[in-house]
């Protein structure tokens, strides 16, 4: 009896230990954001003192033609990305406007590129604005228009990509909790799914963030095309103004603010406060095991999406650096004009 009473002691203190810790967690997490915001808003004061300092007045910074186009690639954190945008194009007064087609389809004809790049960059009375949707990248530049949009887009781990795609068919998600999905009772986990050797986890399922930033060519969609993988490298840095990873969200959102602050302004702050930072999470995923990981990794395929994974990653962190790491006692970077001639 005297054990038993040891025993219910000894795990009353475990849980109060336990409730203790986690509160203390939730409090360093909670300080952690306060302290990010604080950080962040001193150093949109400090920039904003020096560039009108070094910027001359007669010089105006008109984004009011401004196109961005935010090509999404599914199961990235996209709808979280975007519902920040939605709340702030009142208040930013710009327009976001979704790009549905049809079938969800994501590539699209000749005839429709043709006119979605004219429509895009001629539609003067939505300007400036953010189009977004499931569709590959486009070249304006082959398409004769008299400008080019600006590209921005976000890129995920590629495995987790795909599993939170299968559970999603499955089960959905907390955006739209009561929409039946297509695999709607499929009870299968996604280890049994590649024990069996099924389709719905087959490798080449996450052959989709390559071809998203290779384009419209045929070649982009064959899963495992080499040359698919370098055009998409070649189009991530030429023609992508930003490509953040699902991972960072936050640090893209703040590089995009201080870029991009005609349509981003006060978007950094808005997703640390806002209950839409995840605003669409798959129901009942479960993780891979150890073993279904390793099976999956053997595929050229997941090589190939993981290669343009890390270029992605690596990019981000070397543009990120560049603006929001700042070495003690190192100035704010500017630029300026001198040696003006003829006066």
């Amino acid at each position: 009896m005297m054990l038993n009473i040891h025993k219910i002691w000894l795990l009353s203190c475990l849980s109060v230990i336990g409730l203790i810790v986690l509160y203390f967690q939730s409090e360093i997490t909670r300080l952690e954001d306060s302290y990010r915001r604080w950080e962040y808003r001193l150093a949109q004061s400090r920039e904003a003192q020096e560039s009108r300092s070094f910027y001359p007045n007669t010089v105006q910074n008109d984004d009011e033609d401004l196109v961005v186009i935010y090509n999404r690639v599914p199961k990235t954190g996209s709808t979280s990305f975007v519902g920040v945008a939605y709340d702030l194009c009142k208040k930013n007064h710009f327009k976001v406007l979704h790009i549905n087609i049809t079938a969800n389809m994501h590539v699209m004809s000749l005839a429709n590129q043709y006119k979605f790049a004219q429509n895009v960059t001629r539609w003067n009375e939505v300007k400036p604005a953010l189009y977004h949707g499931h569709m590959a990248f486009l070249n304006f530049e082959r398409l004769g228009t008299p400008t080019k949009p600006v590209y921005i887009n976000l890129i995920r781990k590629p495995l987790d990509r795909l599993v939170s795609y299968y559970y999603f068919l499955r089960h959905g998600d907390n955006f739209r909790p009561h929409l039946v999905r297509k695999k709607h009772g499929d009870k299968v986990t996604f280890d049994e799914c590649v024990e069996r050797g099924q389709a719905d986890c087959d490798p080449n399922n996450m052959w989709l963030q390559v071809p998203f930033f290779c384009g419209h060519a045929a070649q982009c969609w064959k899963p495992g095309n080499r040359w698919a993988l370098e055009q998409a490298k070649t189009n991530l840095v030429n023609h992508y103004l930003l490509v953040g990873v699902t991972e960072e969200m936050l640090d893209f959102i703040t590089v995009l603010e201080a870029t991009l602050p005609r349509l981003f302004k006060g978007a950094t702050e808005h997703y640390l406060s806002s209950s839409k930072s995840h605003l669409r999470q798959t129901s009942s995923k479960k993780d891979p095991s150890e073993k279904t990981i390793e099976t999956i990794q053997k595929s050229n395929v997941w090589k190939m999406e993981n290669e343009l994974y890390e270029f992605a990653l690596e990019h981000f962190k070397f543009v990120k650096r560049k603006l929001l790491v700042r070495e003690p006692n190192s100035m704010q970077q500017i630029f300026f004009y001198e040696k003006v001639r003829p006066k």
